[in-house]
């Protein structure tokens, strides 16, 4: 363990937003392991750090000893019945990250994910509380939380699963408050929910369709969100560009306000599918609008699609750029991922948990050291 800092392994690190909002709490990360070799890169550029690009199954017994280990196993859901859990190989990453924390024993760890892990059962079990069970036996207190990034200031209603286990014997896991996360992150000014248009509105017109060249802001930081963003940025800012739309995306958004969805579609040009929606209800984000004055939907792997969420610009009639994407994420501005295709840089951002709330856990776990 350093000296001056708790150090961190990061497994299933992806671009890096849980590590870096680690990073940014004042933790040391000592090593990190992520399969796909683009993410990689882009967490050596967020971070400054290297990962092992391998299986993490090819790599596990290499996790060095630290303090804190974090990562967000990728969970299917499932359902196991008297099954020997390392046969089964749809659960496996998870497992996979409870042997890491055996083999490491840390002080602490965190591992996030999505609905997929509350929805997976063993012998009738959900999968939280069999894990739960087992870290217990090795002598961590253990919570499960429901978080909504919404309460870290990031401009999203995105839900996450956490698991935080430690072994502090002096203190209980506790989150942070936003009171005390503002001036944490150094904006005492940020109160309650981050809007829409606190989180864009300060953006340039984006360029041209696939320009890998930055843009110029053109105004100064509107809001502490955006103050925050722009922090250790030039400039400019990279990946404000054009999204690609068809022709009837683009006669689409032409009639949807913002806040709105498919409802506002006129039937004369609707798709069967979007008719279907009518008739059935429901669906509420799909060809949705982002609304100035609420935080956005969840942003998914296919923001750079209408019909898969809420990602119609709440001002111009388009889809909503990355760099627009990584903003409702809190990625700051200053970071560019690395991508060989657009498919790759879409699953980056939309796969990666929000570097202001896993900065909000970070604190929460600093806390009991």
């Amino acid at each position: 363990m350093s000296a001056q800092k708790l150090e961190v392994a990061g497994l299933f690190a992806g671009c890096g937003g849980l590590d870096y909002g680690f990073q940014q709490a004042g933790f040391d990360l000592a090593w990190a392991n992520e399969l796909n070799s683009d993410a990689a890169s882009s967490y050596m550029s967020l971070t400054g750090q290297k990962v092992v690009i391998d299986d993490i199954w090819n790599v596990i017994d290499d996790v060095p000893p630290v303090d804190v280990l974090v990562g967000g196993p990728p969970c299917q859901s499932f359902s196991l019945v008297g099954k020997r859990l390392e046969a089964d190989p749809r659960g496996n990453l998870v497992f996979a990250y409870q042997r890491a924390i055996e083999r490491v024993k840390p002080m602490a760890f965190v591992m996030e994910n999505v609905p997929g892990l509350m929805a997976s059962r063993i012998d009738g079990q959900r999968l939280p509380l069999y894990l739960a069970e087992q870290f217990t036996k090795m002598g961590y207190e253990v919570s499960i939380l429901k978080l909504l990034a919404t309460d870290f200031f990031v401009p999203q209603r995105r839900q996450r699963v956490l698991m935080v286990g430690h072994r502090s014997k002096r203190r209980s896991f506790t989150l942070v408050t936003s009171e005390d996360f503002a001036q944490i992150i150094g904006e005492p000014t940020l109160r309650g929910v981050v809007t829409v248009a606190d989180a864009l509105n300060d953006l340039p017109i984006p360029l041209p369709k696939r320009s890998r060249s930055g843009t110029q802001y053109v105004s100064s930081p509107h809001s502490a969100f955006s103050r925050l963003m722009r922090r250790d940025a030039e400039n400019q800012v990279t990946l404000q560009t054009m999204p690609t739309m068809s022709a009837l995306d683009m006669e689409f958004v032409k009639y949807i306000p913002p806040g709105g969805n498919y409802t506002s579609i006129p039937d004369a040009i609707s798709t069967k599918r979007i008719m279907s929606f009518k008739s059935s209800g429901g669906r509420t984000t799909t060809y949705g609008r982002l609304h100035p004055d609420k935080p956005a939907y969840t942003i998914n792997t296919f923001f750079n699609r209408p019909n898969v969420g809420a990602n119609y610009h709440h001002i111009e009639e388009r889809l909503i750029t990355v760099r627009e994407a990584m903003r409702l994420q809190s990625f700051p501005d200053h970071f560019t991922p690395s991508y060989t295709s657009q498919r790759s840089l879409h699953m980056q951002v939309g796969n990666a948990v929000p570097p202001l709330m896993a900065r909000a856990i970070a604190e929460s776990v600093r806390k009991l050291f």
